[in-house]
């Protein structure tokens, strides 16, 4: 978990995805942050969390639904939302905060 915390302090956006393997939508944006990541090259990072596996972690950031998917920079939440969420609006989101 320490990792966790040193990678959402980089400077450049980092997208955390809260996911759990049992999670339908979650299966649906796994595929599309795959795209992203392709996109925006080193821009930023995508992290993936299994809430399943790392509670305590989800607990502390509230994800009450999966998937959640929180971008962070600087070790501060800057972005949070809910649910499936299309490519090119995700990587709007990375160039937005990379300023």
């Amino acid at each position: 978990m320490n990792d966790f915390f040193e990678i959402i302090k980089s400077s450049k956006p980092t997208l955390v995805d809260f996911f759990a393997t049992w999670c339908g939508p979650c299966k649906m944006q796994s595929p599309i942050l795959d795209q992203v990541k392709e996109r925006i090259g080193d821009t930023g990072t995508i992290v993936k969390v299994d809430i399943d596996k790392n509670a305590e972690l989800a607990a502390r950031f509230r994800v009450q639904s999966v998937p959640t998917l929180i971008m962070f920079k600087n070790g501060e939440p800057v972005w949070r939302t809910v649910g499936v969420q299309q490519a090119d609006m995700l990587e709007g989101k990375f160039y937005e905060h990379a300023k």
